[in-house]
Formats: C-alpha cells, structure tokens, sequence
C-alpha cells in the first residue's frame, strides 16, 4: 500500500524524462524489501537488508533536494559499516551451526558467552536502522534532502525492517542475552526519546519535525520489542504500523501539499491555512492526532501498549519513557496550530496556496481510514498477532 502511495505522491514534482527511471527505482526497492520480509536463510535476509541500499542512494542522489549528494553518501555509509557487525555475527553462528537457516538456528542453544557476542553484533546492526541515539545522524539528513516518496518509503517500510529484524533475529535466536540486557536497551530508548523530543520542540523545519518525531516513536517501539510481553510486542508491531501510516501522511501534507505550493518548510512562514485549505486543515488535524497518540487512533494503541509493557519490566524506565506523551504532543500542537491557525494569513497565500486536488485528497484519506479504523477496531491487527506472539515469548 505505501509503495504506489509514495510513487504516486511525487508524480508532478518529477520530470516527464526521468519518470521512468523514478519508477524503476522504487519497484526495485519495492522488491528487495519484499526479499527481506520474506526470506527464511539468516545470509539471504542480510543479503537483502544491504541491497536496498543503493536504490536508496539513487533515489536520494538523482531526485533529493540541494544537499542530496551529501545525505545519500550519509545514509550509504552508516547503515553500511553499521551492518558490517551483524555479518561478523552471521559468519560465527555459520561456522558453529553450519547453517544459515533460521528454523535450524532456532534450534541452536548458544552458549551465554556466544549469545552475548552475537547479539551485540547484531544489535548495533538495528540499532543504526531504528536508528537511536548517536547513531541518528543519517536519518535527519536523508529525510530533509530526500525526494517525497523517499521519505514516505524510508519512514514507512525501511526504518521498520530493524523492528522485524529483532522478532526474526534476536529474540528467538538470542533469548538469554536480550532479556539480560534488556536493562541497556531501555536505557539508550529513553535517552533517544528525551533526546529527540527535545530536537523537535526546537527545530523550525516541519520535516525535520516529522523526522526526529519518527525517532522519538521508534525509539519507544523499540522498548515494547524487547519487554518479553505479550502487550509490549503487539503494541510494538501496531505503533509500527501505525507510524507507517501517520507519518507517510504527514510527509505528503509537507512535501507533497505546502513545499509544491510554497518551496518552503518552515513552521513560521505558515498561517491561518484552515481559512484558505478547510479538506486539508482537517485531514492534516487527524494524523497530527495520529502523530500525538491520541484515543481512537491506531498509534494511541501502539503506544499504550508498548509503554505498558515497558512499566511492567522497568517501572522507573517505563515512566520516563511516558514522557514521549507529553512530548509529541507539545510539538506536534504547535505544529499544526502555527500552520492551520496562528493569525491572519499573507495576501500572497490567495495565489499559491489552494486546497487539495483529487489526487492528494485521495491518497491523505487512505491513510487517514487506516489510521482511523484500526484505531476504533484494532482486532484485525491484534487477534492476528496474539498466536504468533505468545509463540515467541514462550518459546524462549
């Protein structure tokens, strides 16, 4: 769903010439993260965890902004070097087990020395992709430069290759090591929240708002994956799709709908736009709604879920890392109250800024049903979750 949203928001802003190559770049990319979801051999997935790389060097290099050769070389090298750590750690369960396939890997009881060795490799490796805390610069530089459908695909599938990674990998390959050292991960996810929590209430960009906002939530899906419950994991995957969905949409109300009418992304350009765009005020309300967490959303659910498991391990943690709350909040009201109210608007908006076409209009109201439903009735996502998810846990 993501990918023909993202191939078709960013239709006018590419030239009629290099359309075809656009296209070709982002079925690729399409492609490799289907291999990666799908892949039953530990060196096959890793194969292609790295091959989408360069589809997502080109589509930042060829289509992103003025800076884009700087962020594509960014984003190439961190994730790359960072993924050199979770080939150390296949290579040596290879040379132990013999295999790379992941239902003889199950099998495997890991020394606690080898399970400590291997998680750490492999941990890094997502760690970099989440991304958290110091190993985040990428991410900002790669979602301001990059062209829409490239932010709409890196914060929408790529970003959550990491979380799956961690349900296909860790957890049921390195059970003792991740529970043990639980206590660090939750450490550096509440550091990440407060840290990009922080960055967003004081940046002026409102997409790097929306990119340290994917941090933020990242950071607190990654303490529900690792709370060995069975809220915790659920809640985990739901805020991840949910994250899909909201920030997909407000990248579209960023990139796709205010720069095209006004080359601009600062907040404080921005004023009283529910005069002269009421469909895109209201539509950009709800996934705001989205983006704080608020009831009858699908992110509300995620969160909650996610934070309740992290109380129940840590307590102490669990309370700080509730502080996104209020957080996401704060900046995400700003947000939206500097750009659809915050005074009389500029005679120059009268020119430029229309409201929503048939195009945008359908593709915000996609995301925002999803949104939506599953926010009201999220049993689809969680019946389906439950057998899965108690397998994991009491398998190890």
């Amino acid at each position: 769903m993501i990918t023909p949203i993202a191939c078709i928001s960013n239709g006018e802003s590419i030239d009629e010439k290099n359309v075809l190559s656009f296209v070709i770049i982002i079925l690729l990319l399409e492609a490799l993260l289907l291999g990666g979801f799908l892949a039953l051999d530990l060196l096959l997935f890793y194969i292609f965890f790295e091959s989408i790389l360069p589809p997502l060097f080109l589509l930042i290099g060829l289509f992103g902004s003025s800076n884009k050769v700087r962020a594509s070389f960014y984003l190439f090298l961190y994730t790359l070097l960072g993924s050199l750590f979770m080939l150390l750690s296949i290579i040596t369960m290879s040379s132990i087990m013999g295999t790379t396939d992941f239902d003889a890997l199950s099998k495997a009881n890991f020394n606690y020395i080898t399970q400590l060795f291997l998680f750490y490799g492999i941990f890094i490796s997502f760690a970099v992709k989440t991304p958290t805390i110091f190993l985040n610069t990428w991410l900002l530089k790669a979602h301001v430069e990059s062209p829409l459908a490239g932010s709409i695909l890196l914060a929408g599938i790529v970003l959550k290759l990491s979380l799956y990674g961690i349900f296909r990998l860790i957890l049921p390959l390195l059970p003792k090591a991740s529970i043990n050292y639980t206590y660090i991960i939750y450490v550096i996810g509440v550091i990440t929240i407060i840290y990009a929590s922080f960055s967003t209430l004081r940046t002026i960009d409102i997409k790097e708002l929306i990119a340290y906002s994917s941090v933020s939530h990242a950071a607190v899906y990654l303490l529900g994956a690792f709370s060995n419950s069975i809220q915790g994991i659920e809640g985990a995957i739901s805020l991840g799709l949910a994250h899909g969905f909201v920030s997909s949409g407000l990248f579209i109300c960023v990139g796709g709908v205010l720069y095209d009418r006004s080359s601009t992304r600062l907040i404080t350009y921005y004023r009283g736009l529910a005069q002269l765009m009421p469909i895109f005020s209201i539509l950009f309300y709800i996934l705001s709604l989205g983006n704080c967490g608020a009831p009858l959303t699908l992110n509300f659910i995620g969160e909650f879920m996610s934070l309740y498991g992290t109380f129940e391990r840590v307590p102490f943690l669990g309370l700080l890392a509730s502080s996104s709350i209020v957080f996401s909040a704060a900046y995400t009201i700003f947000m939206y109250n500097r750009i659809a109210f915050g005074g009389i608007f500029s005679s120059f908006f009268f020119k430029y800024l229309f409201d929503l076409n048939k195009r945008e209009f359908v593709l915000l109201t996609c995301l925002v049903i999803f949104t939506v439903l599953f926010g009201v009735y999220p049993a689809p996502i969680l019946d389906g979750l439950h057998y899965s998810v108690s397998s994991l846990i009491y398998s190890n």
